[in-house]
């Protein structure tokens, strides 16, 4: 082992939870089961999965909005079955998507200062799925364009305005546990319950790359690290260990480097800040966040530090670089959800000067579009438009008006029982209409044979 402590700046950040004072208190997070952080963030809202006795609730909290709850708090509730995964529209801070066990996903459009009543009749609803659907992500650089995975092991990609698919990927043959954007949003990569990592042109509906990931019987994730298209991977090995990988994305099957984290039973929960290349590895089931330094050298990855708390985390949210404060060298931010409680953790780098600090906020993702969904769906690539967080940026303002959708017409099959048995009877006579085709047909068959 080496003497010597390798230097960076970020080697000194730490992490410090708020006061109880200034953290979502008496929320109920949901205990599902599946696989999902739970917590999502932006720099207006934090919407959390809600524990519910029947059908799907989700809380969508103003940001400022902090203390214990009110036990009547307003909640998106338009779901038939449990909510799985959110995701907020990276350009329109006022817009939300659902995906749930009903099969379908919902765009939400979110009022200026929140809800003040619960909310069933979404914005757009988006019909395709035939089983629960697992997980949502927005394109990170073309307007409303939205990936969803479900349980029939499709991924489909989906213009939200419009309501339409736009594509379908049915290249995996089992569930599919994480899907991620690569930074431009011209590739995704998944990791599926098959034990594999797969990337994909969505496009053209190609598998690029194809490569056994980690074989343990438990859930993985995957990411990309910024601009450099590398992939990490946190999942199990074959005793159960947590491990995690880097990856080409050109050449899956031959890891960049592969570490063995620790014996723990919960999912490990990646984030990325592709601005300072720094990563953060959550634990569920745990109270411990550790973070690296991501680089070009040999290694690819070191280990800085650790933040402990002996409070396991049931989820975790990442807030966009644009909601941190820069004044107190606030690198990240997370939202820690424990089951009664969303706490957020900020991220520092300590400095003696007051100064803006251009070397730990180099330009950042500004949350404008760069493409349209139709300019990203015909072929086109483009960066992410970029801004600078020196003193006196101002976000954009957004507002949820902006979005107006083609609302599509949606089948939800009889809704009381005189529908019910009129669907019944017509189901009826279509079955014995087609029986009797059938006979008609063996007739016509023996017929022929006998000739």
């Amino acid at each position: 082992m080496s003497k010597f402590v390798r230097s960076s700046k970020y080697r000194h950040v730490f992490g410090t939870p708020n006061k109880k004072e200034n953290c979502y208190d008496n929320v109920k997070v949901t205990r599902s089961a599946w696989d999902s952080n739970k917590v999502k963030v932006n720099p207006k809202f934090v919407s959390i999965i809600w524990e519910a006795g029947g059908g799907g609730s989700v809380a969508v909290i103003p940001l400022d909005t902090q203390g214990k709850m009110k036990p009547d708090l307003p909640q998106i509730t338009g779901h038939k079955g449990p909510v799985l995964d959110t995701d907020f529209n990276p350009f329109n801070d006022n817009l939300m998507a659902t995906a749930s066990e009903d099969a379908y996903v919902k765009i939400w459009q979110i009022p200026d200062g929140g809800l003040t009543a619960h909310m069933n009749d979404p914005a757009q609803t988006l019909q395709g799925h035939r089983r629960k659907v697992g997980t949502a992500d927005f394109n990170p650089v073309a307007n409303n364009i939205l990936a969803t995975s479900s349980t029939d092991f499709q991924l489909k990609l989906w213009d939200i305005e419009k309501g339409n698919e736009l594509f379908n990927i049915g290249h995996h043959s089992d569930i599919i546990q994480s899907v991620a954007w690569n930074y431009d949003g011209s590739l995704l990569a998944t990791a599926s319950k098959d034990k594999k990592i797969r990337v994909f042109d969505p496009r053209s509906n190609t598998v690029a790359q194809e490569a056994e990931g980690h074989q343990g019987v438990k859930g993985s994730r995957v990411i990309w690290l910024g601009r450099n298209n590398r992939i990490f991977s946190s999942g199990f090995g074959k005793t159960s260990e947590r491990q995690y990988m880097i990856l080409d994305h050109t050449d899956l099957a031959n890891p960049l480097a592969s570490t063995n984290v620790d014996n723990a039973s919960g999912l490990l929960m990646p984030f990325f800040d592709a601005d300072t290349n720094v990563l953060f590895l959550a634990g569920k089931g745990d109270g411990n966040i550790r973070y690296y330094e991501i680089t070009e050298e040999k290694d690819y990855i070191y280990f800085l530090s650790e933040f402990k708390s002996n409070v396991p985390q049931v989820g975790m949210g990442w807030m966009p670089k644009r909601g941190c404060d820069v004044s107190t060298c606030e690198i990240a931010r997370l939202y820690k959800a424990i089951g009664t409680m969303v706490e957020p953790i900020s991220f520092q780098v300590p400095r003696k000067s007051d100064m803006f600090q251009d070397d730990l906020f180099p330009d950042t993702f500004g949350g404008e579009p760069s493409l349209t969904a139709d300019e990203w769906a015909s072929g086109q690539n483009a960066e992410p438009k970029l801004v600078s967080l020196a003193p006196g940026f101002q976000a954009p303002a957004r507002v949820a008006q902006e979005f107006t959708p083609v609302k599509q017409v949606v089948e939800d099959g009889p809704k009381n029982e005189n529908e019910l048995r009129a669907e019944y009877e017509k189901l009826k006579n279509r079955v014995s209409y087609l029986e009797a085709e059938l006979v008609k047909k063996d007739a016509r068959i023996k017929e022929l044979e006998a000739k």
